[in-house]
């Protein structure tokens, strides 16, 4: 697939339209000067500003104007030569009808009137007493609701009050040595900024390869747009606790469907402290309520295979045979072609039908992913090929019978240093589960069994596989594998025999 069309698969993989990025710049005037945004992925970014002003000598007020409308004030850092600041305000309550009438309360304001059916104007000023639940005045000796009752009604103000503002608008008081016109800079933290991956994976199944491009997508939920902002975004959640908001750190997304192995490589990026950063190619303008895409990944042939897995539970017996599970695996390596660290996100993985045009078979999520790692990611379930899992045998077996099976004995000086007194029976179980496997497809495939519930407490950790028809691989002490090759179009049952304390 050429580059332009996985670049359009994963337009319509996101659910973007492309009208949508296609948006231009605003076009309204802003205050803003030198723009620099580093946003995270909690919900948190760092926005720094730098402006040219006429800063006087002596005591001062100066306002920025187009700053985020969920600042964290408190975070704010200010730093202009030979100036200091005293004090800082915040102003969010922005100019709209609703608290325009609000901040009118008290105050007189003239009512217009058009006469539908002439077109004439009466005019009359107004006292507004109210606005809870919809607008009361007083007009000379009686007492009025304005109504949306389809006559036209305007109401004219004499002034904006002088707290309400048309952008959100932070001011400084500054105490300045000189006078003139030098840079001042501002920095502080916002949240409405925020950023997410998706991954768009072309999967060749003849060929045993995928190919990869990932899109970082950036959300603006401030209240402000930031212009020709020079962008870097931070694959973490560094925490951003405190302040007089609640700012919570993100919940780590779910772990992958499928299996994670963490890679031991490090990636060709630049980091900071623990967390990698990702710099859009050229500056850009994110603008407020605009949904935007950007390109970071683009890798062609990773090595990746199709696989086949079930999970089994102890003591578990299917009614019917179940659907295995079928997954995707490839590497984040080097070696392997991708060679990145991968930012958490949805991998969408898209197939050839046999006209050649890619269909959708399934996503999973993935966590952070160092570079050199191990993904197993399930895309759905596998409709030729079904496992049913039975117990087949299950009875209760003689302290000699298991002893017996046992494979080692410790002994200290060929005598007995300690004497146990048992306060209960101990009692030892035979278990035989049959795994039954069916293949409808034209060819053979390779099923991962897994075997789970071994472990029931470390009073248990001395179980025995007596027989398995298939070498199995301990996983752990919880958990067995079992790698079945099931012939095409065919059948194959697989027996494991457990002597357990349980």
């Amino acid at each position: 697939m050429t580059r332009t069309g996985i670049r359009s698969l994963a337009l319509v993989a996101s659910g973007l339209a492309t009208a949508g990025l296609a948006q231009t710049a605003p076009t309204e005037p802003s205050a803003q000067g030198d723009l620099a945004v580093t946003i995270y992925n909690n919900d948190l970014a760092l926005v720094q500003d730098v402006r040219r002003l006429d800063i006087a000598r002596g005591r001062s007020r100066i306002e920025f104007p187009d700053v985020s409308a969920r600042i964290r004030p408190e975070t704010l850092s200010f730093n202009a030569a030979g100036a200091g600041i005293v004090e800082q305000n915040f102003d969010f309550d922005l100019l709209t009808p609703g608290k325009l009438m609000e901040k009118a309360i008290g105050q007189t304001v003239t009512l217009i009137r058009t006469n539908p059916a002439t077109g004439a104007e009466t005019r009359e000023r107004a006292t507004v007493l109210s606005t809870a639940g919809g607008v009361v005045v007083k007009i000379g000796d009686r007492i009025e609701v304005l109504r949306d009752d389809g006559l036209p009604v305007r109401v004219i103000f004499d002034q904006v009050p002088p707290n309400l503002r048309a952008r959100p608008t932070l001011s400084v008081t500054v105490d300045s040595d000189r006078g003139g016109a030098r840079p001042a800079s501002i920095r502080y933290l916002t949240g409405g900024l925020g950023w997410s991956a998706d991954y768009v994976a072309l999967y060749d199944e003849a060929r045993g390869t995928t190919d990869m491009q990932g899109w970082v997508t950036l959300t603006n939920q401030t209240g402000t747009t930031f212009r020709e902002a020079e962008t870097v975004l931070v694959a973490g959640g560094p925490s951003a606790s405190g302040g007089s908001r609640s700012y919570r750190r993100s919940s780590p997304p779910p772990p992958p469907r499928g299996s994670f192995v963490p890679g031991t490589e490090t990636a060709d990026r630049e980091r900071l402290g623990d967390y990698y950063l990702y710099p859009l190619p050229a500056r850009t303008t994110i603008a407020n309520a605009q949904t935007k895409q950007v390109g970071f990944l683009d890798v062609q042939g990773v090595p990746a295979k199709k696989v086949y897995a079930r999970s089994v539970g102890w003591l578990a017996s299917d009614d019917q045979p179940v659907n295995v599970a079928s997954a995707i695996a490839f590497s984040t390596s080097r070696e392997q072609g991708l060679g990145d660290a991968l930012p958490a996100g949805t991998v969408r993985f898209y197939q050839r039908d046999a006209q050649g045009t890619p269909q959708f078979v399934g996503e999973s999520r993935i966590g952070h992913t160092p570079m050199g790692s191990g993904l197993t990611l399930t895309t759905g379930d596998a409709f030729d090929v079904f496992v049913q899992a039975e117990v087949v045998s299950r009875e209760k077996i003689t302290p000699g019978e298991y002893d017996a099976s046992a494979r080692y004995r410790v002994i200290k000086n060929g005598d007995v240093v300690q004497e146990i007194t048992r306060e209960r029976a101990v009692e030892y179980w035979r278990t035989t589960m049959r795994y039954t496997f069916t293949n409808a497809k034209p060819a053979p495939v390779e099923v991962e069994l897994i075997q789970g519930g071994l472990d029931r407490g470390w009073w248990t950790r001395d179980y025995r596989v007596t027989s398995e028809d298939v070498k199995g691989e301990q996983v752990n002490a919880d958990t067995r594998k079992y790698l079945v090759t099931v012939p095409a179009n065919g059948r194959r049952e697989v027996r494991v025999t457990y002597e357990t304390r349980y």
